[in-house]
């Protein structure tokens, strides 16, 4: 299927504009070689990558913000497939968190250890590491600048910042809070995960009323709230106190999953089989920590509080500070709220900036806020950037392919992946990819971490 995406307008009006639009013919002229990814093995994961045989030799200047998943594995794929260039990762962040992990860390199935390890481990030799954050950006002419007032400049950025937990959304809720008076939030670090258990596991074994929230916008790896949930619910039978529990979803909207399939399936399966009560169209606004009380606002019901005794409580997810208050957010649209990055969802080249591409959470696209996602958008990134070095079009385009373990309980997972279309496309077609199995789990627990480590490393399509 065809696909029109916008053109690249020219950029206006800065004095230097002539001298880089020379430096930047002068690199596509100078590029030599490089085959194009496959595209084939850009869709779909696990394949085994193979840098082409000649690297494209090229002094290009590429500076890489983030040094998460989408970060470096866009570093090794530069600095197997280009020669000569100068590729700079920009991120103080020492310790890598393997953040898909952080549920089963949450939920007391992993120790928080296996999910913690080193950017260094990962980081490629012939790559200038900065250890700082980026302040401010300013494409117009090509630089940015560091909160160590450092400016570094470039021919091309890639933006994998990943995003920001904005816990200043609700009133009284802080990531201290995490662990404390029955509050959970399995996201971002292995802290938080293993304070939510240290919340949770006493739950379990007592009982009682147990809130989850979904926040609004996009947010990432959405179906971590329904897992936190469905792995609580089956924690409460392993301790025989669920008859004496209540447990409660509040989604901001009317849907549960964007994959129309297991929607279907969750609206039945959750409150018939699982007993649990699903509360539309809320939003959390305050908490009081002391008095285990949360204030929502409901379409229905208007301004209301309920206690509990476990809250699972994810704030809402926006860009980096940095970026949102930046020219690369998009500033009108889906995608204006949360300061998303504004790129084309296909090519993840920005829509105003043609040398500025994003990978990762941080991108303002549909449903791709995964490591799986990262995964798949890299190859298309750093493709779609020797692309222009070598004065072509971008020729590689991501799809939306997105992954979800989705864990009803332990032992058993629904194996999601799908696509922009909202299409499933299974990479084992022989495990029904619409209901949980024994083989989802095995993949989520036990091989999904050294596939990811491969990633990091640039070692999978």
């Amino acid at each position: 299927m065809s696909r029109d995406h916008p053109s690249q307008p020219p950029r206006e009006g800065q004095s230097n504009l002539i001298e880089v639009a020379s430096r930047r013919d002068f690199l596509k002229l100078s590029g030599v070689g490089g085959g194009a990814l496959a595209a084939g093995a850009m869709g779909a994961p696990g394949l085994l990558y193979s840098a082409p045989s000649r690297a494209v030799s090229t002094n290009a200047r590429i500076v890489i913000v983030g040094a998460g998943a989408a970060g470096l594995a866009a570093a090794n794929r530069f600095s197997r497939r280009l020669d000569g260039a100068e590729i700079t990762v920009i991120d103080r962040r020492e310790p890598h968190y393997y953040q898909p992990g952080l549920t089963l860390v949450a939920t007391g199935i992993w120790e928080k250890g296996k999910t913690e390890d080193s950017n260094d481990r990962y980081m490629p030799n012939d790559v200038r590491w900065v250890k700082a954050m980026v302040e401010e950006y300013d494409p117009e002419n090509n630089r940015l600048v560091t909160d160590e007032g450092d400016t570094i400049e470039y021919d091309y950025l890639v933006v994998a910042t990943g995003l920001e937990l904005r816990f200043d959304r609700i009133e009284g809720m802080s990531a201290d809070l995490i662990g404390t008076n029955g509050i959970g939030c399995v996201y971002d670090t292995p802290d938080n995960a293993q304070r939510t258990w240290d919340a949770l596991e006493p739950f379990t074994r007592e009982g009682g009323k147990a809130l989850f929230v979904r926040p609004p916008g996009g947010i990432k790896c959405a179906g971590a709230p329904l897992k936190m949930m469905m792995i609580t619910e089956h924690r409460l039978r392993q301790q025989q106190t669920r008859e004496n529990s209540e447990i409660k979803y509040f989604v901001p909207g009317d849907g549960l999953f964007s994959q129309p399939d297991i929607e279907d399936y969750l609206r039945d399966h959750l409150p018939n089989e699982r007993g649990i009560d699903i509360n539309w169209h809320h939003q959390v606004k305050a908490i009081d920590p002391e008095n285990r009380r949360v204030t929502f606002d409901s379409d229905e019901e208007g301004e209301y509080t309920e206690d509990y005794d476990f809250i699972h409580l994810p704030p809402p997810m926006s860009a980096p500070k940095p970026i949102r208050e930046s020219d690369l957010a998009a500033k009108e649209g889906p995608y204006a709220d949360g300061g998303w990055l504004e790129v084309d969802k296909y090519t993840l080249r920005h829509k105003r900036y043609s040398n500025v591409f994003g990978a990762g959470d941080v991108c303002g696209v549909p449903i791709s806020k995964t490591s799986a996602s990262a995964k798949n958008m890299n190859p298309v990134v750093v493709q779609n950037i020797i692309d222009d070095i070598e004065g072509r079009e971008c020729s590689a385009e991501y799809d939306g392919y997105t992954s979800c373990p989705l864990i009803t309980e332990i032992g058993r997972a629904i194996l999601l992946e799908f696509n922009y279309d909202l299409d499933m496309v299974p990479t084992v077609p022989l495990i029904n990819p619409y209901r949980p199995h024994w083989v989802g789990w095995v993949m989520k627990v036990e091989f999904l971490q050294p596939m990811y480590n491969a990633v990091l490393r640039g070692r999978f399509a």
